[in-house]
């Protein structure tokens, strides 16, 4: 199917499968890969508890006001409109999750944004499963973050998870990862685990991925910042350029009938037109790789960031 063709319908499941031979032996962390901010946060419960990472001041509102609280917190927390197995088939490539435990300490683990989310942890590795098996050319890279109030224990039950139930299906982090590579091996998963007494652990896992995170809802500012880390100069392997805004309490105060939808829609345009700018690979000047963005199947985002690697091959 011709570029145009698949730009046009907005889907790129099987993306990786049929880029050019010569882009098959290069590392991963040279080519363009869209990915998701806070991939999980379309669907927050807005019956649980605010985070007790969260300001003290928003926790006290929450427990006197919590019908207005959590629905207000879900607006602006929400960054994503689809589940895990829709995201890849627009292809993304990168899933940011942000794990999670409620203080209770019951339960399964969760994602969180602000509040918690109704999908457990394994629920959402399940779905994720299911389409690489669909998918077996495809390789997916998950960053695992944040770890909200997870003990020593949740931490040895979660790696011992993934390892058992993605089995070979890993990619050592003591390999250098290249799409013929992984194919060789039927490799389809990176994990990136942001702890690092794991990750010394188990060669199975990644350090923690750098994410270039301008914590700004100014568009402007967040493409001055990306431009800045540019020069430099880009990390060794994986690395993220957020496009993602971020809003603040008086963002948030000025703008009472607006969501975060609303302000990335407005922006996204000017962030889309940068990163259109932009080329994978060492021989580019800040040559860039994982890209993400929140609201991922609402705009072309996906087809732009794979159309890149095009571009770099022709040049």
């Amino acid at each position: 199917m011709a570029l145009e063709e698949r730009q046009q319908l907005g889907r790129n499941p099987n993306w990786m499968s049929r880029l050019p031979a010569e882009l098959l032996d290069i590392p991963l962390w040279n080519l363009a890969i869209p990915g998701s901010h806070d991939s999980m946060s379309f669907c927050l419960d807005v019956s649980s508890p605010v985070l007790r990472s969260e300001p003290c001041l928003l926790r006290v509102i929450d427990r006197l006001f919590p019908c207005w609280t959590r629905p207000c917190i879900s607006r602006w927390a929400t960054t994503q409109q689809s589940v895990l197995s829709d995201q890849c088939d627009l292809g993304i490539r990168f899933l940011d999750l942000r794990i999670a435990r409620k203080p209770t300490g019951v339960g399964e683990l969760l994602f969180a944004h602000g509040i918690y989310t109704l999908t457990t942890v394994k629920e959402a590795l399940y779905e994720l499963a299911a389409w690489l098996d669909a998918h077996p050319k495809e390789i997916v890279i998950i960053s695992c973050s944040h770890f909200e109030s997870l003990t020593d224990i949740d931490h040895v039950h979660l790696v011992e998870f993934i390892i058992t139930f993605f089995g070979n299906k890993l990619c050592s982090s003591q390999e250098t990862p290249t799409l013929r590579s992984c194919w060789s091996r039927c490799q389809q998963l990176v994990v990136s685990y942001d702890d690092q007494q794991m990750v010394l652990q188990h060669p199975e896992l990644w350090k923690g991925i750098p994410y270039w995170y301008a914590d700004s809802p100014d568009p402007k500012k967040v493409i001055a910042y990306l431009e800045e880390q540019k020069h430099r100069g880009r990390p060794a392997g994986f690395y993220v350029s957020g496009l993602n805004l971020t809003e603040d309490v008086p963002y948030v105060l000025l703008h009472p009938f607006q969501n975060m939808r609303k302000m990335t829609m407005r922006s996204l345009s000017l962030l889309l037109r940068w990163a259109s700018e932009q080329r994978p690979g060492l021989r580019a000047s800040g040559g860039v790789n994982v890209l993400c963005c929140d609201f991922v199947g609402a705009s072309h985002f996906c087809s732009l960031v794979i159309s890149l690697n095009y571009i770099s091959f022709c040049r």
